[in-house]
């Protein structure tokens, strides 16, 4: 397959990388159906669910700087359905939240307001709708260059997520250290990219 003309051959990409990025989903799926969750299976559904948010997010990110070093513009191919996944385990990962909270609408919205980790968190999955809603051909089309202006929200959202994760971390620090190291060179490549067509 030739990376540098990307066809109808993307799909044998897509569909592997679909299936995979639905294993941890089907694998947490069956934990719970085999009560193989541990002690808290809450906590172990929101912590899972919310780490493959964070990693999902930094691979969609890093598409764009490896289509740059690469010049294959497959990368960009995948970068759609990678979105979607990023949004897919957010729905999770709230979804594990509300049920947490009993599935009152009244203690989710006390809760958000009183602990401003989940502050952040939920401004950050509100944050991906607008990206969700408009990641179709015809919104990229009928937006124009206001489209690119508006997925440029994906390094906000990446920012708050990290903020989320740090703000509650209690161990796990190494892949706390290297999603920091992660956001950082991703931020900074943007930025570079930036500034050097500005110049």
């Amino acid at each position: 397959m030739s990376f540098r003309n990307p066809d109808w051959r993307v799909a044998w990409v897509k569909i592997p990388l679909f299936v995979l990025a639905l294993l941890p989903a089907d694998l947490l799926l069956y934990d719970a159906m085999t009560n193989n969750l541990g002690a808290n299976p809450i906590e172990t559904l929101s912590r899972t669910t919310g780490d493959w948010v964070f990693r999902f997010l930094l691979i969609t990110i890093s598409m764009t700087p490896l289509r740059r070093w690469t010049g294959w513009p497959v990368w960009l191919h995948l970068r759609r359905m990678l979105g979607l996944f990023v949004f897919f385990y957010a729905c999770l990962h709230f979804g594990v939240y509300v049920l947490d909270q009993l599935l009152s609408s009244e203690t989710v919205w006390e809760d958000i307001v009183k602990r401003p980790y989940i502050i952040v968190g939920f401004t950050a999955f509100l944050m991906l709708w607008p990206l969700v809603l408009t990641s179709n051909h015809f919104m990229m089309r009928s937006l124009g260059n206001n489209w690119q202006q508006l997925h440029k929200l994906v390094y906000v959202i990446a920012v708050l997520g990290l903020v989320h994760y740090l703000w509650q971390l209690k161990s796990d620090y190494v892949e706390a250290l290297v999603y920091t190291l992660l956001i950082a060179v991703l931020l900074g490549v943007r930025l570079q990219q930036h500034f050097s067509h500005r110049a």
